[in-house]
């Protein structure tokens, strides 16, 4: 086994110039009993904005102060170690920029080897260790809790989470070995594979309480002393710890290989053999049932050494740059100072999507929120649902009982449209279709403000023609949400030749205050995802018109890595949606976008596809034969020329966006795919993915980025 003693770990400090380093600061606290507990706090010294990370340096004085208290330990000066985070954040794991520059396998392996030297040293001080887990807690940062010998969480963490699998990487400092061991092979299945590959998912600390990850939960008011008075009694004997879901020899035995080898299967059916990280995390937890730690810690040093140094990471960086950085400063976005302080909130319809919008509103601005329609019984319809939803939120525990009667207050619901007047910001989600959005923004104008921002939630349609009959052209923006509003991170904000910087800048400011990321587009068929979905399905029919069976096409699929298959995503979006999606971009763009007649007579089916349990389709329904039938052909495409051409038209398709304008750069599309149709952060994005399977140069005889990014080879 490795000593991790003996190695020299100097040339991966090399590479860290420039690290924020999170100081280890300690405190002595003299508990209720009398004993010392000696309090570790890692603090970067900037806000909460600015999550502590673990690069090397920070690990390297992390280890010093470990030393330090193991040796008050011996000389019996403290009883206890106790290590948390400042306000909001233990960790947000390790300094993924500094990782991504390591170079070499050998660099790689260490900078796992000093996350095991640093974090093992929480089991041997010679006292137990507590971890208070006060905040965010991701990748290493939980991995620093599961080293410690008990943990306790704050009830308002942001999220807990091992992520590594969503990059490309496996948990590497502990994670793989030390969490299934904790809390049973099943849960960490879900915490190390399943969650990363839902688009990221994360704990909350009540889930991590339920799952054993931690052994108790305090409320925020007191979590300190709470957490303090915890550790005293579990140090006195008084509190006893139990691990109800720590796994014993016979699950080791029985249900340990089973559970793995249904979650092999599992994979190989969602996401096929190309991504190597989940099944890398896979192969480590099912080995952590057997061996010692210090096996579990050299398997999983391995494992990362390889993992960061192949080229599924490589494209994950590019992606995760996207989202960290570019989403976070939207290129094209005016000076928010411009923006219109935004103090209520009118939304035209209250059908389902308008009253998810409303829930949304409400929730993140705290302002009032207007509803309204044709009659008092669909706004009653709207009001109703977006007050079950706040009531669900209370149900959960999300939402206390005077936030949640604050909210329901909060939200009006009328027909009377003369209550706009006072509107900072209003939105429409009724029917699409031109001249349905021109009428009902030009009753408003009549209403509102002249300094009101009016939005449209269009998936397609042109906003300026939306906005050719306003007074007042100047103040519409496009603001495209993605279904389901809750989850989807993305808005695309659309700018129309008229548009103000005034009207922009409160478009991006409320977007910003609504939790999402927002990507500036023009005023273009379909904006971005849409254009490059209605691609995606377009080919998806078109084969299925040649003669290819609907299971056949959804496979063929496959490679793109998309979180569904092109019909799956139709049923998911609506059949009626897809179909117009697609008008829009065979009317401009009739040589390139393919559609047929048949789509609408589908769409108007109550069901139009099978499904088996996981949701994946696997045929059509008998009503849906029928009327395919007569437009069917008999010569099937191999699904090796369904994905080429998928592929070409993408990149030709993505060439002409840049060509046209649409948005500034090819990053921008490949953050939009990424955010909005879960384009997986192992491709990289659509782009760099192009590049690597020869579809750009077929295209057009280049590549969109120089040099070609990594990733999964063909």
């Amino acid at each position: 086994m490795t000593n991790y003693d003996d190695i020299d770990f100097s040339p991966i400090l090399a590479v860290t110039e420039g690290e924020v380093i999170t100081h280890s600061r300690v405190r002595d606290i003299r508990l209720r009993s009398g004993k010392v507990l000696a309090l570790v706090t890692l603090d970067n010294g900037r806000d909460h904005t600015r999550p502590n990370t673990l690069g090397p340096a920070t690990m390297f004085q992390l280890g010093e102060t470990l030393d330090a208290l193991k040796a008050r330990a011996a000389a019996g000066e403290i009883q206890a170690v106790g290590i948390t985070g400042k306000q909001y954040i233990l960790a947000a794991g390790a300094d993924l920029s500094d990782i991504s520059k390591v170079g070499s396998k050998d660099n790689a392996r260490m900078v796992a080897q000093l996350g095991h030297k640093v974090f093992g040293q929480l089991s041997e001080l010679g006292v137990p260790t507590f971890a208070f887990v006060n905040g965010l807690a991701l990748g290493g940062g939980l991995e620093i809790a599961l080293n410690s010998t008990y943990r306790t969480v704050d009830a308002s963490a942001a999220a807990i989470a091992l992520p590594e699998v969503f990059l490309g990487i496996i948990p590497g400092w502990g994670g793989a070995y030390l969490l299934p061991n904790l809390i049973g092979i099943e849960n960490a299945l879900e915490v190390v594979i399943s969650n990363p590959l839902k688009q990221n998912r994360m704990l909350k600390p009540q889930q991590a309480f339920d799952y054993g990850i931690v052994d108790a939960i305090f409320p925020a008011a007191n979590y300190l002393e709470d957490s303090l008075a915890w550790a005293d009694g579990v140090l006195g004997g008084k509190i006893k710890v139990d691990r109800k879901n720590e796994p014993g020899k016979i699950e080791r035995l029985t249900k340990w290989p089973i559970a793995v080898k249904v979650a092999r299967g599992m994979l190989e059916s969602k996401i096929g053999t190309v991504p190597k990280s989940p099944y890398v995390a896979l192969d480590l937890l099912d080995k952590a049932r057997n061996g010692s730690k210090a096996e579990g810690f050299a398997r999983e040093d391995e494992a990362l050494a390889e993992l960061v140094t192949g080229d599924q990471f490589a494209a994950s960086m590019y992606a995760f740059d996207l989202v960290q950085k570019r989403a976070k400063r939207p290129v094209g976005a005016p000076d928010k100072e411009l923006a219109k302080k935004v103090t209520k909130v009118g939304i035209i319809g209250a059908g389902l999507m308008a009253s998810q919008f409303a829930l949304l509103f409400v929730r993140k601005l705290q302002v009032p929120v207007l509803i309204t329609d044709l009659d008092q019984a669909r706004v009653d319809k709207g009001v109703a649902y977006i007050h079950d939803e706040i009531g669900k939120l209370e149900a959960k525990g999300r939402l206390d009982g005077d936030s949640a009667n604050k909210l329901r207050a909060l939200v009006t619901g009328t027909t009377d449209k003369s209550l706009y007047a006072d509107c900072d910001f209003v939105i429409e989600a009724v029917f699409e279709e031109v001249g349905v959005k021109q009428q009902v923004f030009g009753e408003i104008e009549q209403i509102i403000a002249e300094d009101a921002i009016l939005a449209t939630n269009t998936s397609s349609l042109s906003v300026e023609e939306i906005g050719a009959n306003l007074a007042h052209p100047e103040r519409l923006v496009g603001f495209h949400f993605f279904n389901p509003v809750a989850v989807m991170p993305l808005i695309e904000i659309v700018k129309t030749p008229q548009t103000s910087d005034a009207a922009l800048s409160t478009a991006f400011v409320v977007a910003k205050n609504l939790g999402k990321n927002a990507v500036l587009t023009a005023d273009a068929p379909g904006f971005v995802v849409n254009r490059l979905l209605a691609k995606v399905m377009g080919e998806a029919a078109r084969a299925v018109y040649e003669g290819t069976p609907v299971a056949d096409v959804e496979k063929a699929f496959a490679p793109l890595g998309l979180p569904m298959g092109p019909f799956q995503l139709i049923d998911l979006v609506g059949w009626k949606v897809a179909a117009h999606v697609q008008d829009t971009m065979v009317h401009a763009f009739p040589d390139r976008f393919y559609a047929n007649e048949n789509f609408h007579a589908l769409a108007e089916l109550p069901e139009v596809v099978e499904k088996d349990k996981g949701g994946r389709v696997t045929g059509w329904t008998k009503a849906a034969e029928k009327t395919l039938k007569p437009a069917v052909g008999s010569s099937p495409a191999s699904a090796d020329v369904i994905l080429r051409r998928v592929q070409d038209g993408l990149a030709q398709e993505i060439k002409l966006m840049l060509d046209e304008g649409v948005v500034p750069e090819v990053e921008d599309i490949d953050l939009c795919l990424i955010l909005g149709a879960g384009w997986p952060f192992i491709d990289g994005g659509a782009s760099p993915y192009l590049d690597r399977e020869g579809a750009s140069q077929r295209a057009f005889g280049d590549t969109f980025h120089h040099p070609v990014i990594k990733g999964i080879a063909g």
